[in-house]
């Protein structure tokens, strides 16, 4: 005898898959409001004559904005700029935050208070830190000319010197975000296996060929996917170099964001300004894409 019923279970389905998308539905909109429809605005704008007294796209004008912002040398020069900082921060920082994790994971008295102090630089916001390390690397008055100064160093004119400028946003960023690092490579380091350790203990490896031979090894996935975590932060690097040096000397920490920044908002270029920003949004995802994908064999081979 049929069962008159059966189709029940499917209307289960169906009502559950439904209460699943009600409690998912506020997040969605939330996403769709506060990420999807600026992207999609600065798209409009990007291909538009832009309308200053209705803020918006008023007359398509297709590829225009793109050309004039692919034959303007300043932006290529404050994405060279841009590139250079990521160049010599990211390894920088990466190398850094493993080095001090392994350190502070081996036993020693007052490694408590050394993990809980590493945590400072993280709640410390943007602004403030660019505008603290500006006093402490001030050439007349900063103290670390002062210290300099007692081994026979400087002064140095930190942010009047193009080069020690850039010098300077890498320090200031290093010193922010190396804790953050910090912390994923410490939660990382507890991860392990411990009788590996052990293993080269027993046969007599120091920590240096411990280091070298055992945790990199088996960390490497790890420090792929943090390079990737840290760049996707490091790439929107603004905030700092407003602070601390506002692009100075000349264009020499002119990253892309502040220029894109200055260009809108000083210039009133908005179209071309949206512009470059999906211009650096493409290069970002493609970056990216490579760089996950490497992370990928990198997990494959280790």
């Amino acid at each position: 005898m049929k069962n008159p019923k059966r189709p029940a279970p499917r209307r289960g389905r169906t009502t559950d898959l439904m209460v699943r998308w009600s409690f998912m539905f506020p997040a969605v909109l939330l996403l769709v409001t506060l990420l999807a429809y600026p992207i999609f605005y600065t798209i409009d704008i990007s291909f538009s004559r832009f309308d200053i007294a209705t803020f918006g796209a008023a007359e398509f004008v297709g590829w225009d904005n793109y050309r004039e912002v692919i034959g303007d040398y300043r932006f290529w020069e404050s994405l060279k700029v841009t590139m250079i900082y990521l160049a010599f921060a990211l390894p920088l920082q990466v190398v850094l935050g493993f080095g001090i994790a392994y350190l502070i994971n081996v036993e020693w008295a007052g490694r408590g208070v050394i993990r809980a102090l590493f945590i400072i630089p993280m709640v410390v916001a943007p602004v403030v830190a660019g505008g603290m390390w500006r006093m402490i690397l001030d050439p007349l008055w900063g103290i670390m000319n002062y210290w300099l100064g007692l081994i026979g160093v400087g002064p140095m004119d930190w942010f009047g010197d193009p080069g020690l400028a850039m010098a300077s946003i890498i320090i200031i960023d290093t010193w922010r975000w190396t804790p953050f690092i910090v912390l994923i490579a410490t939660a990382a380091l507890l991860a392990l296996p411990k009788d590996v350790f052990e293993a080269a203990r027993i046969d007599g490896a120091n920590w240096w060929s411990t280091l070298w031979s055992v945790a990199v090894p088996l960390l490497v996935p790890v420090i792929a996917a943090t390079f990737v975590i840290r760049w996707l932060g490091a790439v929107k690097m603004f905030d700092i170099v407003l602070a601390a040096t506002y692009g100075g000397p000349g264009k020499a920490t002119n990253v892309i964001n502040l220029f894109i920044y200055e260009e809108a908002f000083r210039s009133l270029r908005f179209a071309e300004s949206a512009a470059m920003a999906v211009i650096v949004l493409v290069l970002t995802m493609v970056l990216t894409g490579l760089f996950l994908r490497a992370s990928r064999k990198l997990e494959e081979l280790f």
